[in-house]
């Protein structure tokens, strides 16, 4: 029974390693641009040559803040669709917001994973592990009564 368990937990590391994995591969960039669009960014596309030139010169991979006419505006270049990402103070807030949100739903999966590794090792050693605690090495049985 126990090396069924110990098996079980090994397969299932494996599957949470080969789903990290996964979602490891996924672009970053499309992350962003998923947040970007769920806090309210609109998509724009290029229509002249000058609008094109400018989206490829912004910094690839970061938004950038514009200042136009007495408003700001938050650009996220994709110069690899043509398009870029826009949005006000109040969208880039959002964006901001969800990061934050995201960042935390990482860090606990990652001290969900962090556990699950610990429990693994725990489980390989048997518990106690190697006749440490109160049943090994005589601790509290009566031999030093």
């Amino acid at each position: 029974m126990k090396q069924i368990r110990t098996s079980f937990n090994i397969v299932s590391v494996i599957a949470l390693l080969a789903l990290t994995a996964g979602c490891s591969t996924t672009s970053s960039t499309q992350n962003k641009e998923s947040m970007l669009v769920a806090s309210g960014f609109k998509v724009i596309t290029p229509k002249t040559a000058a609008q094109q030139q400018k989206l490829q010169q912004l910094p690839p991979g970061h938004v950038a803040m514009v200042n136009r006419n007495g408003r700001t505006y938050y650009i996220f270049p994709d110069a690899a669709h043509n398009q870029a990402y826009v949005g006000g103070p109040k969208e880039y807030q959002a964006y901001q917001q969800l990061r934050v949100a995201n960042n935390i739903a990482n860090e606990n999966i990652e001290t969900a994973e962090m556990y699950q590794d610990a429990a693994m090792q725990w489980g390989a050693w048997g518990g106690w592990g190697m006749g440490w605690g109160p049943m090994g090495m005589g601790v509290g049985v009566g031999r030093f009564r």
